[in-house]
């Protein structure tokens, strides 16, 4: 009798700490990878690197991913709405500050300012829906960039 509680003792101490374990969140199903915020040069002095500033998402699943209307952001508002854009199982999209010609592998914001703050700002995905799918933040300068995932 003695061992049965001990067992049972012992089973419940490990269901304890199981249940007290922090769950871990889910992987987006579209990814930050990298925020490339300070490209070279003095910000400031000229606008020739926009397209140094860049974002790198992924999509994390096993399926093609419609990007249409999905809504990326700093915490300023400015925004880059995706158009007709699908992202393909386990790939990477490149979005540039500047301009070009969009393709399956990258696409301009078509801005002609730089967006991220390089002190410190976070970048938003969210989809068509508004549901809020991933976010990178950062707070300082160097080295320019930041790993997000």
């Amino acid at each position: 009798m003695r061992l049965a509680y001990s067992s049972l003792a012992v089973s419940l101490a490990a269901s304890a700490l199981i249940a007290a374990q922090p769950a871990h969140a889910a992987t987006p199903i579209v990814q930050f990878i990298r925020v490339w915020y300070d490209s070279p040069g003095k910000d400031y002095r000229s606008n020739s690197s926009l397209n140094a500033e860049y974002v790198i998402i992924k999509n994390t699943t096993r399926k093609v991913i419609d990007l249409e209307n999905w809504v990326l952001r700093d915490e300023t508002g400015y925004k880059y709405i995706f158009g007709q854009v699908t992202l393909r199982a386990g790939k990477r999209l490149i979005v540039r500050t500047g301009q070009g010609t969009d393709t399956t592998t990258t696409v301009y914001w078509n801005r002609k300012q730089y967006v991220w703050n390089n002190d410190g700002d976070t970048a938003t995905l969210r989809n068509a829906t508004g549901k809020k799918i991933d976010t990178c933040g950062w707070t300082k300068l160097k080295p320019g960039y930041t790993n997000c995932s």
